[in-house]
């Protein structure tokens, strides 16, 4: 049964899962944490602090640690599978779809809103995963504007972004 209830978990994240990495981590806590308690929301802070460090998507890093926490090489195997197959499954029956009628102002529209919504929900998520009273100091914010400056205005690889950051985290 656990298998079954992380494998559907993961499906309707990965059905969901529309902008992006970090759109839909409200989707992964509403399940992981809201409805099935799995992980805590410490716990799933502490997660999102863990995978943030490594290379790849995710999603698959949450399915993967819940997967194991709750049912072992089973469960990992479970929540990926479930992860993985809404979103291929998806881009195969509307790929022609889309081709066709992507010139549509309607779809358009429902695209740009879309956007809108997980540009939203990844904002809210960015607060929830730093304390607010880091903010209020002016290195913080120094800190925060020049690498959304370089992000945005530069050439530099946001992975360069990351390192250097961290670099400078360890001499000041």
């Amino acid at each position: 049964m656990v298998l079954f209830q992380l494998f559907s978990s993961f499906l309707r994240i990965g059905l969901f899962a529309i902008g992006g990495a970090y759109s839909f981590l409200p989707l992964i806590e509403k399940e992981v944490v809201g409805k099935y308690s799995w992980l805590t929301k410490e716990e799933f802070l502490e997660v999102l602090g863990m995978v943030k460090l490594f290379p790849g998507a995710i999603s698959i890093k949450y399915a993967t640690y819940t997967g194991y926490k709750v049912a072992g090489i089973w469960g990992i195997i479970a929540a990926n599978v479930g992860n993985f197959l809404a979103p291929v499954l998806i881009v195969l029956f509307i790929a022609k779809f889309y081709m066709k009628y992507r010139s549509l102002p309607q779809l358009e529209n429902a695209f740009n809103t879309i956007q809108l919504v997980v540009f939203s929900m990844i904002i809210a998520v960015a607060f929830q995963t730093i304390k607010i009273d880091q903010l209020m100091h002016l290195k913080s914010i120094i800190i925060v504007l020049v690498a959304f400056v370089l992000f945005v205005y530069s050439k530099i690889h946001p992975a360069f972004i990351i390192l250097g950051a961290g670099l400078l985290g360890i001499f000041i």
